[in-house]
């Protein structure tokens, strides 16, 4: 699959993402702007675009980025940290973008919450109704 991917800073832990992303056999789309509002628009509009079939938005704590990306119409990104989370955002939210805190999250953690995220490929059907409602 096609994941556009952006983050403000560089270091081990989204150098593991990345990494983790061209392991796992994915295109990696790479917006060029620099500023964190910049990325999260656009790896928001890359998706919603059909540049790519999911984001992966990263900043000091991720929050950022998610917000910059939700601006996107048609964008529902999530803050995760576990893979837990991440795993429910895809299934309960149908999160199209996933933010994570490159500062907080250890390299093998955010390899982790990365993958359990693009692993679940559709969101619960119970889900449907409220997903609708998230406009």
């Amino acid at each position: 699959m096609r994941v556009s991917f952006g983050s403000d800073d560089e270091n081990d832990t989204s150098r593991a993402v990345l990494q983790a992303l061209t392991d796992d056999g994915h295109e990696v789309v790479r917006p060029s702007f620099a500023t964190w509002p910049q990325l999260g628009r656009a790896v928001g509009s890359d998706v919603v675009e059909g540049r790519a079939d999911y984001g992966v938005v990263m900043c000091w704590t991720g929050t950022g980025t998610a917000i910059a990306a939700n601006k996107v119409p048609g964008v529902r990104a999530a803050l995760a940290w576990d893979p837990w989370v991440a795993r429910g955002a895809r299934l309960w939210n149908d999160a199209n973008v996933l933010a994570m805190s490159l500062k907080r999250l250890a390299p093998d953690v955010a390899v982790e919450v990365l993958r359990a995220f693009l692993a679940e490929p559709t969101p619960d059907p119970d889900e449907a109704e409220n997903i609708k409602r998230l406009g």
